[in-house]
């Protein structure tokens, strides 16, 4: 038996060993226009097994690219414009994307945190400034509770507010601070609202049953 694993390697294995077959087969046509009907005629098959390919811009193009990558580009037929002809064109490296590689004092709270920060801080507006606070306190006192899962002390908020921005930002202590979004394992929200749903159930065959009583001894 010829397993794949002795075989040469397929270029892309999204396409399988038979449309490489095909590849080959094509490049090999000693006719031109024999060898144009032939790749046309495996591109719409490229296209069957990968319809998706069709919602994205310029599929054409890339269908045709990806079939001359298959043939080595030893295949020669007429391909559409803004196509790669050779391998130097389609192995276009992509820059890479740094890693941001800024410390964050307290992950749990997130970066986006302490750049709402040290926003704050340089507010002008003091009634603007103190609105701002408020909310950032909010929200760090949500993203608290979503890590610790425990209750969370409004003083503790206070102290790690004042660490972050280094002394510029100081809540009074009769600034409210609470969480303004629901908390909670969504699974165990989901079998609530799954439970109270069927509670309503039970109340709707409940008072229908009775109304089909009341309806039986007037009769």
């Amino acid at each position: 038996m010829n397993y794949n694993t002795r075989r040469e390697a397929i270029t892309m294995r999204e396409y399988g060993r038979s449309i490489q077959r095909y590849v080959d087969f094509a490049k090999n046509i000693q006719d031109k226009a024999q060898r144009q009907i032939a790749a046309e005629s495996i591109i719409q098959m490229m296209l069957t097994l990968n319809p998706q390919l069709k919602h994205t811009q310029d599929y054409k193009q890339k269908l045709w690219s990806q079939l001359l990558i298959m043939a080595n580009f030893e295949l020669d037929v007429d391909i559409p414009e803004d196509v790669p002809t050779c391998a130097e064109e389609a192995n276009i490296t992509p820059s890479p994307i740094p890693y941001p590689r800024s410390n964050i004092r307290m992950k749990h709270y997130g970066k986006n945190v302490e750049t709402l920060i040290k926003k704050a801080v340089n507010f002008k507006d003091e009634e603007q400034k103190d609105e701002l606070v408020h909310l950032i306190a909010n929200f760090m006192k949500l993203a608290y509770k979503n890590w610790s899962n425990e209750e969370v002390n409004n003083s503790l908020i206070r102290e790690d507010l004042r660490t972050i921005s280094k002394g510029g930002l100081v809540i009074s202590d009769d600034m409210h601070i609470e969480i303004t979004a629901p908390t909670g394992n969504p699974q165990n929200n989901k079998r609530r609202n799954t439970q109270n749903k069927g509670k309503g159930n039970a109340s709707y065959s409940r008072n229908r049953n009775n109304k089909n009583n009341n309806n039986k001894r007037f009769r």
